[in-house]
């Protein structure tokens, strides 16, 4: 097939409020997607490296979450992008394959040689064009964005072993108890329109072993995806790592790339600072304009790689950085300092207050003096300190390592705590 007539469309999963309970209380008031990481919305990370794709044509996110959530971001990228960006609602959760197969009419409108498949919650430098090169060369159905991590960390993903010399993916196992290998799966595919066709075999084939749908539809979405075998599984619940890499690995069907980059999962609040901080980082090379710069005359002194919205007013005696995202309409007073953290819309801080290792949620407001701040261990349930909309911190109160609910006013200092 010539380039000339080769199109591409990539399809960002975004999942549904049934999971991103790890993500409260950041996800009460707007979907996980939607939460700003380097001053951007999760999604638009992939979204914005999708748009570097050659022959490019549409972007289709899926999800269950409500149609209304999405449409007033999705119809503003796509004018920003001048792309077009569509949301698709499933009905209910169909599994990370499933869905791709429940809207097959509509992502192969354009009849696509390619299809690219992008996990939101997944942060990393999506090296998409190298990719689509590598999987054109393999000529498989599908690629695997792949990359190595300690022994010890591997079995919390999809473990792989492949090919050294052909990048074949030979054999893969979700979340092993055993060390498989150190090499993970990413969460970024490519695939050629068989895909397709290999999801509905996997349909076909339950079909075939007389599992009947009547049986599994009292089944929560959870209960299905807690389900260790497939007979709990409804027909069309497909999922790409057990019911798609298992069987297909080792029959020169899928391929494997490796990303040297960075590389992490978005699970919880701790991991959106970090990545966060990652994407912020990755700005330095992809779209500097983005960062801000001051050397604490005119403007404030800002040390290493901070966003500032247009809208935020930031005084000049203030110290920002590094790994620093303030959103739209923040207030920032006089000698305030602020080290690794997100301040989200409306927030006010006021002079002299220290915000550090923290997460402030939109109309807050922080007092004069008063420190907020974690130890900063992404991983720790209370590592990071997370503020939730509309909470007050009154002057000279200290929040160490703790989580504080919505609407909720503090007036005496709290460490290690959830504040509900």
């Amino acid at each position: 097939m010539e380039s000339s007539e080769e199109k591409v469309v990539a399809v960002i999963m975004v999942g549904g409020p049934t999971k991103g309970t790890r993500f409260r209380p950041l996800s009460f008031n707007t979907p996980k997607p939607l939460f700003p990481l380097a001053g951007q919305p999760m999604v638009q990370h992939p979204i914005s490296a999708c748009k570097r794709i050659p022959n490019l044509v549409q972007i289709f996110l899926i999800g269950f979450h409500e149609e209304r959530d999405f449409a007033l971001y999705v119809s503003s990228i796509s004018n920003e992008l001048k792309m077009p960006v569509r949301y698709l609602k499933e009905d209910k959760p169909h599994g990370s394959a499933g869905g791709l197969y429940y809207f097959r009419n509509i992502i192969m409108e354009d009849n696509p040689s390619h299809i690219f498949l992008l996990n939101c919650d997944v942060c990393c430098s999506f090296p998409l064009t190298d990719m689509l090169e590598a999987h054109k060369r393999y000529g498989g159905m599908g690629t695997v964005l792949v990359i190595k991590v300690s022994a010890e960390s591997a079995n919390q993903f999809g473990e792989l072993v492949a090919d050294p010399i052909t990048k074949e993916l030979l054999h893969y196992t979700e979340k092993p108890e055993t060390f498989v290998s150190d090499l993970i799966n990413c969460g970024v595919y490519i695939f050629t329109p068989h895909i397709l066709t290999a999801i509905q075999e996997v349909s076909m084939h339950r079909e075939g072993q007389g599992h009947i749908a009547a049986n599994i539809r009292h089944l929560s979405s959870f209960e299905t995806l807690q389900s260790p075998t497939s007979r709990a599984l409804p027909l069309d619940f497909v999922r790409l790592d057990q019911d798609i890499l298992s069987p297909f690995a080792g029959k020169k069907q899928l391929y494997t790339y490796e990303t040297m980059d960075f590389w992490e999962q978005i699970k919880t609040p701790g991991m959106a600072l970090k990545c966060s901080g990652l994407y912020l980082a990755q700005f330095r090379f992809t779209s500097s304009h983005l960062l801000a710069g001051g050397d604490g005359t005119k403007s404030a002194s800002i040390v290493g790689d901070v966003f500032v919205h247009p809208s935020a007013k930031v005084h000049p005696t203030a110290k920002i950085g590094p790994n620093v995202s303030i959103s739209a309409n923040v207030r920032v007073g006089a000698g305030v300092r602020l080290i690794s953290c997100i301040i989200l819309d409306d927030v006010e801080v006021q002079e002299n207050a220290v915000v550090i290792n923290s997460i402030v949620g939109w109309k807050s407001s922080i007092g004069k003096w008063s420190r907020v701040q974690a130890d900063g261990d992404y991983n720790a349930k209370l590592g990071i300190t997370i503020l939730g909309e509309a909470v007050i911190v009154e002057d000279e109160v200290v929040v160490i390592n703790s989580i504080v609910l919505p609407n909720k006013t503090l007036n005496l200092s709290v460490q290690d705590e959830i504040i509900l």
